[in-house]
């Protein structure tokens, strides 16, 4: 699933790419990939609307235009957000186009139809709910410290749930884990001001890094421009199960952790306080 790395990297690229850009017509080929409004309604208000920005919030991609409506994509597991040439048909998976008046085209694609899309003109009814960002600048190791406080839950779980974090996905929540030798199963109230710091840390370098690298490409995600991301280069537990610590040498592990597969070293994360 793409986690924040990805939809900040899409974002990216298509901020200066849509900035003043007007949609002249919209393609609907499978309605229920539209959650609201009804998808009819959905074309004919993006019609002439024209972008005044794109931004992130959590793992949403956020298009306000200038009527105040705002385009909100959830990517989901296999969803891709492409800016495509005229000349490039849409596929049998890809499910919207907005054809831009540049004659450039939006498409959504998506193998598993997992993704939506949504118009609204309040987005706090999608995204209102949402934890801090990682990587704002406010938010600190206390600020940390203060979402996992008295918690009895996997910090694991904690960091998956995006009322705790926004962004935070299971590929980075592993290596983020890792770097701070913290084990998966710990819960959130047993973790030390010193933990929190260095898991505090971690979350930011890793998701930074990431960003860089034009984020993580397991199997499906594609940047805006159809290029794959390269931080996969780079994980040190998530899919190595297995493989010897990069640190210690000592096998990788894997378990599941409130449904999810969860990778890490049973030696630099040691078990104490799970």
């Amino acid at each position: 699933m793409p986690e924040l790395p990805e939809v900040e990297t899409i974002v990216n690229q298509l901020r200066s790419r849509l900035l003043g850009r007007r949609i002249v017509s919209t393609w609907i080929g499978w309605e229920r990939i539209v959650d609201r409004p009804p998808a009819e309604e959905f074309c004919q208000r993006l019609n002439q609307r024209i972008f005044a920005d794109a931004r992130r919030r959590g793992k949403f991609l956020l298009f306000p235009f200038h009527s105040g409506d705002v385009l909100l994509v959830h990517l989901r597991m296999t969803g891709n957000l492409l800016l495509q040439p005229s000349s490039v048909e849409p596929d049998r998976h890809t499910h919207a186009v907005l054809t831009l008046d540049d004659g450039q085209r939006l498409h959504y694609r998506d193998v598993r139809k997992l993704g939506r899309l949504y118009l609204v003109d309040d987005t706090e009814e999608l995204v209102g709910r949402l934890g801090p960002e990682p990587l704002a600048a406010d938010f600190d190791a206390e600020a940390l410290a203060a979402r996992l406080a008295d918690r009895r839950a996997r910090v694991k779980s904690l960091l998956l749930d995006q009322r705790v974090l926004a962004g935070l996905g299971n590929i980075y929540a592993d290596e983020a884990l890792f770097r701070a030798g913290i084990h998966p199963l710990r819960l959130g109230e047993s973790l030390s001001a010193g933990e929190i710091a260095r898991l505090h840390a971690a979350i930011r370098g890793v998701l930074r890094e990431a960003i860089t690298a034009g984020g993580t490409t397991l199997r499906d995600y594609r940047s805006a421009t159809g290029q794959p991301g390269e931080f996969q280069e780079r994980l040190q537990v998530v899919r190595r199960h297995g493989e010897p610590c990069p640190r210690c040498g000592t096998p990788l592990e894997r378990i599941r952790v409130g449904g999810r597969s969860t990778h890490f070293c049973p030696r630099c994360q040691p078990a104490g306080g799970a």
